[in-house]
């Protein structure tokens, strides 16, 4: 689960995902094929649900972890590109989100942001996801340490 204390511990990476999300550029459509080369239908579904900038941020992680994890199973590609889609749910903007990280678990809404990992795995297993998908997302499994630095690289 994040937690407010991720300000002090990833500086760099919150300002790096802040500056990202003020764009709302598609990802580059490359990009985009790509991912959805990796994803079953249904995940390709939770991913087009998923702002501009989450997918930006997603296809960049998801690079990030095959380049660290040659060996790394389409389930757990897909469980890169879909580890924030329980942001989907909270329905907060970028200034909202800084709120979220900032204050914490105040409002319902900052609380679901607070548990996106728990609501994206879940989202991901209705919607046909592997074990090894879900468990990524829900920050588990053996790759999650490398999607984690890949996260906040």
């Amino acid at each position: 689960m994040s937690k407010p204390i991720h300000l002090l511990t990833h500086p760099h990476h919150l300002a790096m995902r802040f500056f990202g999300s003020l764009s709302s550029k598609p990802p580059e459509p490359d990009e985009e094929e790509w991912a959805l080369t990796q994803l079953l239908p249904g995940e390709q579904q939770l991913w087009h649900r998923m702002s501009n900038q989450d997918r930006r941020h997603s296809a960049t992680v998801a690079r990030r972890f095959v380049a660290a994890r040659p060996e790394a199973t389409r389930a757990e590609i897909a469980g890169a590109l879909l580890h924030d889609v329980g942001k989907i749910q909270c329905g907060l903007g970028t200034w909202g989100r800084v709120a979220a990280s900032i204050v914490g678990g105040r409002t319902e809404r900052f609380r679901c942001y607070q548990d996106h990992e728990r609501i994206g795995s879940e989202l991901a297993e209705a919607a046909g996801s592997d074990a090894a998908t879900v468990d990524l997302i829900a920050e588990r499994g053996p790759a999650f340490e490398t999607l984690h630095a890949c996260d906040h690289a």
